[in-house]
Order: C-alpha cells, then sequence, then structure tokens
C-alpha cells in the first residue's frame, strides 16, 4: 500500500543531524529535490507527488533549515552545503543520481556536480548560479575591508535579535503571499504550514536559522567556480523566471564556462520560484528532460 506522504527521515553530516523526507518507491532510480535559502524540504511537494512513481524522490533540509538543526556559530559556508549533499549522497548510495534544484540548492548541486560529475546522471538548476556578472563587479567596487565589516555587522544584528514572531499563522501567511505574490492561495498556506514552528507564548516563527540572513564571505573564487562548472558532463538544464531578479546566464554570458550539454529555459509569468509559478509546464519539461 503506498505511503500517503513522506516518511521524515535523518544523516550526520559535519557533527549534525539533517533531516530530509523519503517519498518512497525505493527501486525507482533515485531523485534528489535540492530547496534554496531560507526555505525548506517541502517546497517539494507537488513536484515530488507528481514524480514519486517513475522516480526515489528524496528531498533534504539544508543544515540551518527546515527540520535540520543550526550550525551553533551561524556560519553556512556554501561548500559546507556540497559536503552534506555528498555524504547524503554518499550514505544512501544514490550515484548516480539526479538532482533538481532551487537557488542557493542549486549552485550547491552545481558545485557538487563540477566536483563528482560521474555522480550526477541529469541536472536541473532553477536560477542556481548565484550573482549575475554585474552584481560581482559592482561588488568588487566596495573596498574589501568594507565587505568585512558589514558582515560583522549582520552577525551581530542577528546574534541580537530573536526570531520574528508572528501573532498569528495569517500573518506568516501574508508575509509569504509578500514574497511571492504569484503563489495560489493553496501554496502560500502549504508552504507557510510547513515553513513556521510554534514559539511556547503560542506565536509563530520561521524555522530557518536567523543567522542566514548574514551571507558568508569565504568561498570559492570565480575562477575555481568556473573551473567546476567545465566539469560537468551530464545533461543539465537552467531554469529561469522571466520576471525574476536573477541574471539569465545566456544573455550575461556564464553559459560560456559551460559544455554543449547545458542549456536554459526561460519562462514567462514567472519569478524566482518557477516550480511554483509555472507549475505545471515545468513539471512537463522535467518529465520530457529526464
Amino acid at each position: 500500500m503506498d505511503l500517503i506522504g513522506p516518511t521524515s527521515q535523518s544523516y550526520i553530516s559535519q557533527r549534525t543531524r539533517l533531516h530530509y523526507v523519503d517519498w518512497g518507491n525505493a527501486g525507482a532510480p533515485p531523485l534528489i529535490l535540492l530547496h534554496g535559502g531560507r526555505d525548506h524540504c517541502r517546497n517539494w511537494d507537488w513536484t515530488a507527488e507528481a514524480l514519486r512513481e517513475d522516480w526515489h524522490v528524496i528531498c533534504p533540509d539544508l543544515r540551518g533549515h527546515g527540520d535540520s538543526e543550526w550550525n551553533n556559530n551561524g556560519h553556512y559556508p556554501v561548500m559546507g552545503y556540497v559536503y552534506d549533499l555528498a555524504q547524503l549522497i554518499h550514505q544512501l548510495q544514490l550515484a548516480p543520481v539526479t538532482i533538481v534544484a532551487h537557488s542557493l540548492g542549486g549552485n550547491i548541486a552545481i558545485r557538487y556536480t563540477g566536483l563528482y560529475p560521474e555522480n550526477v546522471r541529469k541536472l536541473v538548476a532553477i536560477e542556481g548560479l548565484g550573482p549575475s556578472p554585474k552584481v560581482q563587479a559592482e561588488r568588487r567596487e566596495k573596498p574589501y575591508h568594507q565587505h568585512w565589516i558589514e558582515w560583522i555587522n549582520k552577525k551581530r544584528e542577528a546574534s541580537s535579535r530573536q526570531p520574528k514572531r508572528y501573532a498569528t499563522f495569517e500573518g506568516a501567511l501574508s508575509r509569504m503571499h509578500e514574497a511571492n505574490s504569484y503563489l495560489t492561495a493553496e501554496q502560500a498556506r502549504h508552504l507557510t504550514l510547513q515553513a513556521v514552528m510554534r514559539n511556547e507564548d503560542g506565536t509563530f516563527s520561521w524555522k530557518f536559522d536567523p543567522h542566514l540572513h548574514a551571507w558568508p564571505l569565504d568561498d570559492v573564487s570565480s575562477r575555481g567556480l568556473q573551473e567546476m562548472w567545465g566539469r560537468i558532463t551530464c545533461p543539465t538544464r537552467f531554469i529561469y523566471g522571466a520576471d525574476s531578479w536573477a541574471s539569465n546566464p545566456e544573455k550575461d554570458g556564464r553559459l560560456a564556462y559551460f559544455g554543449d550539454n547545458v542549456s536554459v529555459t526561460e519562462y514567462e509569468r514567472a519569478g524566482h520560484w518557477v516550480h511554483h509559478d509555472r507549475f505545471t509546464d515545468f513539471v512537463k519539461e522535467l518529465r520530457d528532460f529526464l
């Protein structure tokens, strides 16, 4: 008898308990769905439901997100996330695995695929390349020391601030709608239900660590990233929303660092969360590509 929903599981990486949900069908090819920053694994419920008959779908919560533990020091370098993904694939013996990932999750998945090209069968990344060349150039105009001063100030702010509390669930729901106006009422309610925790005083707070607002400065260089990109050998699809802040690599030049195995799709009437904003068309593309 098939389960109605996924089972809740965990694994250990870097001495941290990390959570994931498993949608069953263990005999099918493995498919990881990886969420974006300040999001959670249940973000993928509709996609997982659509694909679970053909795939063994696994959706992790990144550390500091959802039901995974927070880092004690509030420091979340991207390569630490890459290690967590590598451990999940290694511990569950998922390679060669197919990965569909969004935003920060896409960035992590792209890096992992560049490190271990033989371990990834196919890759789909929704707006996962990070800041555009234009944004990076603007950042380089600011003195290096100023970036670190701003980071320290953000860390202090995060450490002195309690997670935001909403008096009612509807308050959190309103914030979810504000973040993505394309969401239907059903989508927004489901995503909010999975994203909040109930505090002892009856208020609601987001599950993610507030320190995630202070983005780490210590990361791989642009040259290092470009080398990883060039190592990707599996069929890869990049997906972008025409109304998103993210820069399309086909237009900004970054696609030149990838091989001929990489293609790009752009969706009209979609923002940063293409898998929500154009769900039916997105799932059709996934089925055709995967």
